[in-house]
């Protein structure tokens, strides 16, 4: 764990498959057609709350624990789309144990158009 800054930004890329499409749709239940029958390019529509995992892989990397995520959707995304998240600090707290913050995060695709913004709060506990 390294330590949190203000103004620090990670930075996460994925190209989700039909195959990741599937396998979220097997464990969440959210198997609706847009998820399970490629269009006529082979692809599929990718299920919002997989793209939300995006920030969330951000977060296990600092050892995140969450206490509050709020994600807007904005566009679907679809398998073969490279999307990239960006991770802010946007405040940075030191306690005795851990650190307090909250961090915006902006997901585009390829084209550099917004398909999910979050805003999360939450803590990361310092090296014993």
């Amino acid at each position: 764990m390294t330590q949190p800054t203000e103004g620090e930004t990670r930075t996460f890329e994925r190209t989700f498959t039909v195959e990741d499409v599937q396998r979220f749709a097997e464990l969440s239940g959210d198997d609706q057609p847009r998820h399970t029958e490629p269009d006529d390019d082979g692809n599929v529509m990718v299920q919002g709350l997989l793209t939300a995992t995006l920030p969330t892989k951000l977060g296990s990397e600092n050892e995140v624990l969450a206490s509050t995520m709020e994600f807007n959707f904005h566009q679907p995304v679809y398998t073969g789309e490279t999307i990239t998240c960006r991770s802010t600090f946007d405040t940075v707290v030191e306690r005795d144990d851990r650190y307090e913050f909250t961090s915006d995060v902006v997901c585009e695709n390829e084209d550099g158009e917004t398909v999910l913004t979050s805003t999360t709060e939450g803590i990361i506990w310092k090296d014993e």
